[in-house]
């Protein structure tokens, strides 16, 4: 990352320093919305909580009428945002569900994915800030309409291919993808992992948008905990990247970046040789710790490859599920595996603060969020002392 020219951001005021006539004077419509998707809030909720109709919130979603001055304290307390959060003129990411895959989709609840889409473009937003400052890696994904290397340049559509063709193009080798997140990242990838403790994207599985300027991927956490689910989790969102511009929500797409994840992570012509030809669970485990995948995927790859029949599989499956708990076959942690761990935004800030001073309070007033939201959305404690009354 290379620090750029300091921009000249319009002072949009301190939290609190705006009077709500003026906010009322520039209120912007869709960052109501944004609001109240983030806090998980339906229109009659919101109402409920600032005493008007639920038809007078989705007036003021539709700008066919605004909220009297003196309601905008009442909402942006209900929201949770600073009462300038409703200002005009700022950035603002906007998405919907068809520019964003979301796995499982029948069984994420709309209000679950208005959050997520909330959260993803709060993502961008505070990444387009960062960048003002600091020179992020160049997008290098083909086929992303704003990739900075191959603009314009397509991968193959059938998944095998277009796993090949992009192991070549950023030069991984034969062997396995070592650091997937990092690599994901150095590429011009955004990724997020939101902490247990943010609701705003938990309730969804790992999901990918090439909807904004730059390619972005949310990665929940797994119940498991399981870095190797993890790596799968974001090679699989790397192939709705690369392979489908627009998401349809279907089994079809779910399925293609399946086969494009697990040709990525192990390649045929590279894992082929080395998978045993009678099942062997130990050696599938030293394979697993090898290539960062899991040995329940391994076992489908022999099945997949023609190495195994579905009745070995099936058993190899019920001898791994009575392993489950035990060393070398219980889940990895993804906290011990920096490599897989989001750290392309917290690096940027840092790079900010230490170059032009730049801090978590500036960056919440640019935002028009609280600092709280700031330190979430970058992984950054909160540094102050804590007063514990005795």
């Amino acid at each position: 990352m290379k620090r750029t020219e300091q921009p000249t951001i319009p002072n949009l005021g301190l939290v609190n320093d705006v009077s709500p006539r003026a906010v009322w004077d520039a209120f912007h419509p869709p960052r109501l919305t944004q609001a109240r998707h983030l806090a998980g809030m339906t229109k009659k909720e919101v109402a409920t909580r600032i005493g008007v109709s639920p038809a007078a919130v989705g007036q003021y979603e539709t700008g066919s009428s605004k909220p009297r001055p003196e309601l905008l304290p009442r909402l942006a307390d209900v929201l949770e945002v600073p009462v300038e959060f409703f200002l005009a003129g700022r950035p603002m990411g906007k998405l919907d569900t068809s520019m964003a895959h979301f796995r499982a989709l029948r069984s994420t609840s709309s209000a679950q994915r208005d959050r997520a889409l909330g959260f993803a473009a709060q993502v961008w937003e505070l990444t387009h800030a960062l960048e003002k400052r600091i020179q992020l890696p160049w997008v290098d994904l083909p086929g992303f309409a704003g990739g900075e290397v191959h603009p314009g340049v397509d991968l193959p559509a059938e998944p095998v291919a277009a796993a090949r063709e992009l192991r070549r193009r950023w030069s991984l080798g034969k062997g396995p993808v070592r650091h997937l997140v990092r690599q994901m990242e150095a590429h011009g990838i955004v990724l997020v992992a939101p902490s247990d403790a943010d609701p705003s994207a938990a309730k969804v599985d790992a999901f990918a948008s090439a909807g904004l300027p730059r390619p972005l991927v949310i990665l929940t956490a797994n119940r498991a905990d399981d870095v190797y689910r993890h790596r799968f989790s974001a090679a699989h969102e790397l192939g709705h990247l690369v392979l489908h511009s627009a998401s349809t929500g279907d089994a079809a797409q779910e399925h293609e970046a399946n086969a494009f994840a697990a040709a990525f992570l192990t390649p045929a012509e590279y894992i082929k040789p080395l998978l045993p030809s009678r099942m062997n669970l130990a050696h599938l485990a030293d394979l697993s710790r090898a290539w960062g995948v899991s040995v329940k995927s391994l076992i489908y790859r022999c099945r997949e490859l023609g190495l195994t029949s579905e009745a070995s599989a099936s058993r190899a499956y019920q001898r791994l599920a009575a392993l489950s708990r035990q060393p070398g076959f219980a889940p990895e942690p993804v906290a011990g595996f920096p490599g897989e761990q989001p750290v392309m935004l917290s690096q940027a800030f840092e790079l900010a603060r230490r170059e032009s001073g730049l801090t978590v309070q500036e960056l919440a007033r640019e935002l028009a969020w609280k600092p709280e939201r700031v330190r979430v959305l970058l992984g950054v404690a909160d540094t102050r002392p804590v007063l514990r009354l005795v």
